[in-house]
């Protein structure tokens, strides 16, 4: 009995630590699990148009951009993108940001993928962020919290999408 237990024990812990292995530890390969989940996503939005995390940020530079964060008020009160709007303030009076091009982004890029999606069949331009606050902050975009200064923190929206650059802290 003894010697069952001892082995079971040596295979969960080899178990446990291929796992550790498997999962991306640098800002590379986490930028690349990102992308491969978002074109995973993607899949179910195809008529999106998408636009990377550093077009965006030079639209943003240039005061051509307004982040609509698809995300709910839980996720955006850890961090948002500079000068986003939730969803539903963006909903409210889309003519607002007209003058601007609105890019929509989540965790990843499923949630802002399909938001994208519905405001299109509404006639609302929106182009879904590549890759979303993760691919953002993984290429080198700050993240601002609720006071609008930058924070180190993200919402990663569940243990699958834990993939945040070196240094910050994932919420979920």
């Amino acid at each position: 009995m003894r010697s069952r237990m001892l082995f079971l024990l040596v295979v969960l812990a080899a178990l446990s630590l291929a796992a550790a292995c498997s999962r991306p530890s640098t800002d590379a390969e986490k930028l690349a699990a990102v992308e491969a989940m978002y074109v995973g996503y993607a899949k179910d939005f195809p008529a999106v148009p998408d636009i990377a995390p550093d077009e965006a940020r030079q639209l943003y530079e240039q005061g051509g951009v307004v982040f609509v964060d698809a995300r709910p008020e839980n996720e955006r009160a850890v961090s948002t993108l500079p000068g986003a709007v939730s969803g539903e303030e963006f909903l409210a009076d889309p003519g607002r940001f007209a003058n601007r091009t609105a890019v929509g982004y989540c965790t990843i890029g499923y949630r802002s993928g399909k938001l994208a999606e519905a405001l299109a069949a509404r006639g609302i331009p929106v182009r879904n962020l590549r890759g979303g606050i993760l691919a953002w902050a993984l290429e080198g975009g700050a993240v601002y919290g609720p006071d609008g200064r930058p924070v180190k923190a993200i919402h990663v929206y569940g243990a699958k999408w834990d993939l945040p650059p070196a240094g910050y802290v994932s919420v979920y």
